[in-house]
Order: C-alpha cells, then sequence, then structure tokens
C-alpha cells in the first residue's frame, strides 16, 4: 500500500521524477484549468493502465508503444470531446495541452514499466495515484499563481477591494510561466529536504 501513496509525496511524478512539468508551467495561471488538466490526465492514466494491463499478455512487444500510443490517443479524444460538451470555456482555455497529453512522459513511462508487468487491478491503482500525484502540484502551484497573480480563486475574489484601495496590486508576474518554474522547484526543494530529513 505504501508503494501506491508514493506518488503523492515521496515519488511525485513531478518532483521526483520530473515528468510532466510542461503542462504544470502552461495550464497553472488559473485553478480552474489546472483542476480540470489534472482529471483529465487522472482518467486517462488510470484507464489506460487498465486496458495495458488487461491486454499485456496479447501484445508483441516490437509493437507495445504502437498500442500503447492508440489506447492513450484514443482516450484523449474522448476526454476532450466530453470537455468541449460539458466544459467548453475550460476547454478553450487548454487549448492544444489536452491533446498533448498523449504524449505525457507520467502515462507513457507508467504503462511501459507497470502496465506490462502488472496485474489489472494494481495498474489501475498505480495510474489513479499518479495521476493524483500529478494533480496535486497542478493545484498547489495554480492556487499560488492565481491568487498571488489575480487576487482570485476559481474566478472569485478573495482579496478585498478595500486591500487595493490601501495600495496592494496583483503580481503580475506570479500569472507568467517563468515563475510557474520558480514555484515548481521551490516544491522539488521543499520535498527533496523532507525526504533527506526523513531518511537520517
Amino acid at each position: 500500500m505504501k508503494s501506491y501513496l508514493g506518488p503523492l509525496n515521496r515519488d511525485n511524478p513531478i518532483l521526483t521524477q520530473t515528468l510532466g512539468v510542461c503542462s504544470a508551467l502552461a495550464v497553472t495561471a488559473q485553478l480552474k484549468p489546472a483542476v480540470v488538466m489534472a482529471l483529465s490526465v487522472t482518467v486517462v492514466c488510470a484507464i489506460s493502465n487498465l486496458i495495458i494491463s488487461l491486454i499485456r499478455n496479447t501484445i508483441p512487444p516490437r509493437v507495445r508503444i504502437i498500442v500503447q500510443l492508440l489506447v492513450v490517443s484514443t482516450l484523449v479524444i474522448m476526454v476532450d470531446q466530453v470537455l468541449q460538451a460539458t466544459f467548453y470555456d475550460v476547454s478553450k482555455m487548454l487549448s492544444v495541452f489536452v491533446g498533448l497529453i498523449i504524449t505525457n512522459c507520467i502515462i507513457m513511462g507508467r504503462l511501459e514499466g507497470f502496465a506490462l508487468s502488472h496485474t489489472p487491478g494494481a495498474s489501475l491503482v498505480d495510474g489513479l495515484m499518479n495521476g493524483l500525484g500529478y494533480g496535486l502540484v497542478l493545484v498547489v502551484v495554480a492556487i499560488f499563481r492565481e491568487l498571488l497573480g489575480s487576487g482570485t480563486l476559481w474566478n472569485h475574489q478573495l482579496i478585498p477591494s478595500s486591500f487595493y484601495e490601501a495600495g496592494y496590486l496583483n503580481n503580475g508576474l506570479m500569472i507568467l510561466p517563468p515563475m510557474a518554474l520558480i514555484l515548481v522547484g521551490g516544491l522539488v526543494w521543499i520535498q527533496q529536504g523532507t525526504r533527506k530529513s526523513s531518511e537520517k
């Protein structure tokens, strides 16, 4: 059980393995698209892990990458269509980044490194936990960026108008991609520092 919980902390795919960093920089200027992206990746990672595990004994080794890409791309298309039908505004905000889930290293890594050699149940849980670990980082980064950069969360004003009247200004740098990289770097530093302290 402890190994399955690893992606939420000790073995987080972004903080430990530096996978999926591009989307963490691109979609975290606001909380809403970050949450939708996190859920999309989690669904695709979990279900693709399950499907590949179910058919792993029938996949010829020489075409396994092609089969994995076919499964993932089919799921991504389905997710994209659902988003366009139900959350069109968020779908427009995410733009091409939903389609780029197909090349997300976290998903392909779990398929190649776990689903091909484990049972369907274990693969489903592994995909789910890695997706949640990825999503956790996106949500934390998005909260800081939107709150400090726009004064809002989920498009609701949180910083009182009296603060602005007293001279408070939103930090425009927070909504720029370089600040996302700095925040992710800070989270990596905190996570690695906590990890080393626990090992002593």
